[in-house]
């Protein structure tokens, strides 16, 4: 009967011996019968244990029944209970020690025996970093056959209890009745209170097991991976005993700080690199191009719960949720590593094919070259922007090579405007989120450094095309308060200034210079000082623009971080956000500023301007020449900057600021140019307002906005000419914007006309007390 595992038939029949055994005791053959038949059954019992201990492992339902109904007879329900607990304490110790063991001595390669006389905290040391993955998975997968059984057991002992109740409420002794109904609470009670000590007891082998590698070496994915397991064995836990698994987050929390801290400064070292051979050719992209369709974003569209990996989602979120015991079961494991654990879906954004692998990811750096790189809507003939279908027609490879820099980004008219690098920030940007979303403790280190990667970009493209110190000297405010202030906290936070590395520094500077990055240098490939390509504008505009399209990017994912960043954090990434990604567009002003400034010839202007008789006696119906000259500039700058929207789309707000830029530029010069004026009639200042008109009927001609710029600012200074000694006093302390020389000379050419040298004297003295503030 053992043998075939039938216990309680054999302790049926032990039982039934000794009792007619002890009828016939007083027969001396028959004692010695009775205490063999005693050691049989306490064999019986051994082998019984034994049946039990199986169960840890898998659970079999015919098996434990016969193994509950063995104890019964025996009347050992608690024991039973205690032993069970014991052997599943031993076989979690036992499971992972041996699986453990199996991949440490499969590394190791030889037959050496030292490996099993480890601990098995010291085992889990030499699991090499290949191994890593497959070993966690095989251990999440024998612990949780070791939780199902129990949770199997559990459900083993529910079901019966409902039925024992049923056939004790049919009638039997009230005895008997009391007494199960106590082994029942006493079991009952033994099992809910084993489920926490379970749990207790694989969360410190599973911490053991991960605090045993460092993993800030791993490739990104297969860290995601590993975290991916661990949310996935919390998920385990909730379910197994409503555990929120403190022991597994602390753990994971450490690794993944660590982890990231080295994760980040590679990326920013790398991000420096791409940034200084980063030559701001436009990347192709469709002109429907949503940062959602790259493969890093795809889990912000499952928006799952991050313990629940994508591909085991249940299948409708309305139909009641199936906890993983129950789909599990009768089979399978949740711990099944997936071969395709990567989305199946590729990307189809770029020109180039979507990458997904550190190898790819390279390459799609380098130039576009290879055919396949070119996007498909070129190799047709002519693209629908309807349909985007079209009949497809042999190119070819010279003429796609043409067309692939210019006609792409024409084609496109609204596609954004961006760069290879900005396009890998963003992928960052998506890792940094998916980080996040598996790892709400450390949301705020991960935001943190995902402001790093902005800022970044941010001082680089100041400091390749803004940076202009003639320009701030102007005052003419082109950088606001706002835009200066970030600049330097950048500067502070993030730029390692220093270049040479000082020996007798403390250990906590060179701690935080660990933290910061080297100012990046512009690549020599981009040229910014030639005339005809108006100063590198194609670049400023492909680099400046970039800039503008990633703070949108940024302000797009504000409500998703916000919705994981600790409360108390919440004011950093406000104040991100608004002194920081706000100011993106306020960088076109210098930018452009510094094409503006060379793109006319301003002091060509003056000298013409210097040649010009001004003291004239009647009133003249010709302009002067300079006019002419400075238009003849504006016409110029017109046709280089539609040769440049050849090469990238200009948005409309790039060139109205381009033209403002240069509009008021030209008015400033002009004022500058009358307060040269050593004398001057009457007449000669109706010629300047002849000169300024004629100037702006042209120019009206060349540009669409309106009002023109500063236009004021020239005809309130050729009209102060007009004014009598108390007007101009009062104009005088009422217009701050002029310069103390051009208010000097307009009392100066005043002097003599209509203004005599006591009136003078005394306007300039009130002329020297606006200036004294400012001194």
């Amino acid at each position: 009967m053992l043998e075939e595992e039938d216990y309680p038939g054999a302790i049926q029949l032990c039982l039934e011996c000794q009792k007619a055994a002890s009828t016939f005791k007083h027969y001396s053959c028959i004692s010695e019968l009775n205490s063999k038949l005693q050691d049989t059954l306490e064999q019986i019992e051994e082998q019984l244990d034994v049946a039990l201990s199986k169960i840890c492992k898998n659970f079999d339902i015919n098996h434990y029944t016969k193994v509950q109904q063995a104890y019964r007879l025996l009347g050992k329900t608690q024991t039973a209970m205690d032993q069970l607990h014991m052997h599943f304490t031993q076989a979690i110790h036992n499971t992972v020690f041996q699986v453990v063991l199996g991949y440490v001595e499969l590394c190791a390669g030889n037959t050496d025996t030292k490996f099993q006389k480890l601990q098995y905290k010291d085992l889990c040391t030499h699991i090499t970093p290949d191994s890593y993955i497959p070993c966690l998975a095989d251990l999440c997968k024998a612990l949780w056959e070791v939780m199902l059984s129990y949770y199997r057991t559990m459900e083993w002992h529910e079901k019966h209890d409902n039925e024992d109740t049923t056939s004790a409420s049919e009638g039997s002794n009230m005895m008997s009745t009391e007494e199960t109904n106590f082994d029942r609470g006493y079991i009952k009670k033994k099992l809910e209170h084993g489920l926490t000590r379970i749990w207790q007891d694989v969360q410190l082998k599973v911490k053991t097991y991960l605090l045993g590698t460092d993993l800030s070496i791993f490739k990104y994915d297969d860290f995601i991976f590993v975290l991916d397991i661990i949310s996935r064995l919390m998920q385990v836990g909730e379910e197994f005993c409503g555990s929120k698994s403190e022991v597994l987050q602390e753990s994971i929390r450490k690794q993944s700080v660590n982890y990231f801290k080295n994760y980040h400064r590679t990326r920013l070292d790398e991000l420096r690199m791409f940034l200084e051979n980063e030559t701001w050719e436009l990347c192709p992209v469709k002109s429907n191009f949503s940062i959602l369709q790259l493969h890093e974003f795809k889990f912000m569209e499952q928006s799952r719960s991050p313990s629940v990996s994508p591909s085991k989602q249940p299948a409708s979120a309305s139909s009641k949720t199936v906890t993983l015991f129950e789909q599990y079961c009768s089979g399978g494991n949740p711990f099944e590593i997936q071969a395709n654990h990567k989305d199946e879906e590729t990307e189809d954004v770029l020109a180039s094919n979507g990458y997904e692998s550190d190898e790819q990811e390279k390459s799609a750096y380098q130039e576009y070259d290879s055919d396949s790189d070119v996007p498909e809507e070129l190799k047709r003939d002519y693209v629908d922007e309807q349909t985007g279908d079209a009949p497809v027609k042999s190119i070819s490879r010279e003429t796609l090579k043409s067309r692939k820099k210019s006609d792409y980004s024409l084609n496109k008219v609204n596609a954004p405007i961006l760069t290879n690098t900005t396009l890998n920030v963003i992928r960052l940007v998506g890792k940094y989120m998916q980080m996040m979303n598996i790892l709400k403790p450390i949301a705020f280190d991960v935001i943190h450094f995902m402001s790093q990667l902005f800022d970044y970009y941010l001082y680089a493209i100041y400091t390749f095309f803004g940076r202009n110190d003639s320009l701030e000297s102007t005052g003419l405010g082109l950088s606001s308060s706002r835009l200066r202030t970030t600049l330097n906290r950048i500067q502070e936070s993030l730029i390692d200034l220093e270049v040479s590395v000082d020996p007798t520094a403390t250990l906590t500077a060179a701690e935080e210079r660990k933290e910061k990055v080297p100012s990046p240098h512009l690549s020599h490939l981009v040229v910014l000082t030639s005339g005809d390509t108006l100063y590198g504008l194609a670049e400023r505009v492909v680099a400046t623009e970039s800039l503008v399209f990633l703070a949108e990017q940024f302000e797009f994912l504000q409500p998703h971080l916000d919705a994981v960043m600790p409360a108390a954090k919440k004011p950093f990434l406000q104040q991100f956000y608004s002194q920081t990604v706000s100011t993106a567009s306020e960088l076109r002003k210098p930018i452009y500023w510094i094409v503006a400034g060379k793109a006319i010839d301003y002091e060509q202007m003056l000298l013409l301007m210097a040649n010009v008789k001004w003291d004239v006696k009647e009133i003249m119906s010709q302009h002067n020449v300079y006019v002419d000259a400075l238009l003849k500039e504006f016409e110029q700058f017109n046709r280089r900057l539609n040769e440049v929207s050849k090469r990238v789309r200009i948005p409309l707000p790039v060139s109205n600021i381009l033209w403002e830029h240069c509009i008021r530029l030209a008015n400033r010069t002009i004022v500058e140019g009358y307060a040269n004026v050593k004398k001057c009639s009457n007449e000669g200042r109706a010629l300047m307002q002849l000169d300024f008109q004629q100037f702006l009927m042209k120019l009206e001609k060349l540009t669409d906005i309106r009002p023109i710029p500063d236009k004021e600012f020239v005809e309130t200074y050729i009209k102060a000419y007009y004014l009598t000694e108390n007007d101009m006093e009062r104009w005088i302390k009422e217009h701050r914007e002029y310069s103390m020389k051009q208010l000097t000379n307009l009392v100066n050419v005043c002097l003599g006309s209509h203004i005599n040298k006591k009136a003078r004297q005394k306007l300039l003295a009130a002329i020297d007390d606006i200036d004294r503030p400012k001194r």
